[in-house]
């Protein structure tokens, strides 16, 4: 009878992982690499994906979830107060990473599709992927540098749960647009899908992004950061010639 238990309870694990696989996603990215010039001025990314069966489409409402985060960068929050009549700095909080890009895109409103613990443990809404990079914010000292970056990187355009929503066709294929501002970070970004069925976490992919410089800006970026002395040299230069060919075309107008 023992043995018999044990049988089963080994043929039970082994077909746990095919019932948890039933759904999985396959997504895809409109552009892996993207290249930042003068002449930048945004960019939009669209990710499509569709849901892989081995069965027939369980029941259940099924929702799906898109972050995409920027590269993380370390912060200073200062907060100003109006001292004898002058404004002053009078407290500062160092934010140790915050993502320098956040975006989410839902098929649903998030609170109709995201349980509160799967955001606590994946940190996807904005306010958990921003406590997430933060550090402890517990101490009410701390939480309102935090509110304040958050309210200022939406309104820059660069923290935000965007309008065009994932639109799901047929419960089957998906596809998420973000419009990407022209202040972009150079670095690399993360694209995170997760597929959810009735509030419960089926799967989840990533699916990376490569931000990069190029031409003449990639040049004058690294010359700038590995050899600022030469970079200040050359840009003097640039002035001082320009100068002179803006004087001498001058000249040559008045005569």
């Amino acid at each position: 009878m023992i043995r018999a238990l044990m049988v089963f309870f080994v043929l039970g694990l082994s077909l746990l992982p095919g019932l948890a696989q039933a759904e999985k996603v396959v997504a895809g990215l409109s552009a892996e690499d993207i290249g930042i010039t003068a002449s930048f001025d945004g960019s939009t990314v669209i990710l499509y994906g569709a849901v892989k069966r081995d069965a027939p489409e369980p029941p259940g409402r099924l929702g799906v979830i898109v972050t995409l985060e920027g590269p993380l960068q370390r912060v200073t929050v200062r907060r100003k107060s109006r001292e004898f009549g002058i404004w002053v700095n009078t407290g500062k909080v160092v934010v140790p990473q915050a993502p320098s890009y956040y975006a989410v895109a839902s098929s649903a409103p998030l609170e109709k599709i995201l349980p509160p613990a799967l955001d606590a443990l994946e940190n996807i809404s904005l306010p958990l992927a921003m406590r997430a990079f933060a550090g402890p914010l517990g101490e009410s000292d701390t939480r309102p540098y935090a509110e304040a970056l958050m309210r200022i990187r939406e309104k820059g355009g660069v923290y935000q749960l965007t309008r065009k929503p994932v639109k799901l066709v047929q419960g089957t294929l998906f596809r998420a647009d973000f419009d990407l501002p022209a202040n972009l970070i150079e670095g690399d970004y993360t694209a995170r899908i997760f597929l959810l069925r009735d509030g419960n976490l089926i799967d989840r992919a990533e699916r990376p992004i490569r931000v990069r410089r190029v031409g003449l800006e990639r040049f004058t970026y690294n010359l700038s950061q590995n050899q600022p002395a030469l970079y200040g040299l050359m840009s003097l230069a640039l002035a001082v010639f320009a100068g002179w060919a803006a004087s001498a075309a001058f000249r040559m107008l008045k005569r």
